[in-house]
């Protein structure tokens, strides 16, 4: 019998230190796929979509807030306009 205990023993070591082989061999596969936010620093894989801008990775996140900023960088720009004739304006009434 203790043999036998010793051979189930030695094959479950074995089948385990094989499951650990092939899990560190998925593991190391799928961080190929695997990019980094260059934005916010968020991990993307299968369900957080990425996209290469350059070299760097972008999340989909990060790129939903720049498209909001740049839908609204003429309304900056025009604010910005406004607020120099104001302060040209003013600095005209003041004689500076």
């Amino acid at each position: 019998m203790k043999a036998e205990e010793g051979k189930d023993r030695n094959e479950l070591t074995m089948e385990s230190i094989l499951e650990g082989k092939k899990l560190d061999a998925y593991a190391e596969h799928c961080t190929k796929k695997m990019h980094t936010c260059a934005l916010c620093g968020s991990v993307g894989y299968l369900k957080k979509p990425m996209k290469p801008v350059g070299e760097k990775w972008v999340c989909i996140d990060c790129m939903r807030e720049l498209k909001e900023v740049l839908d609204t960088l003429p309304q900056w720009e025009s604010e910005i306009q406004i607020g120099k004739e104001m302060s040209k304006k003013v600095d005209d009434m003041l004689d500076v």
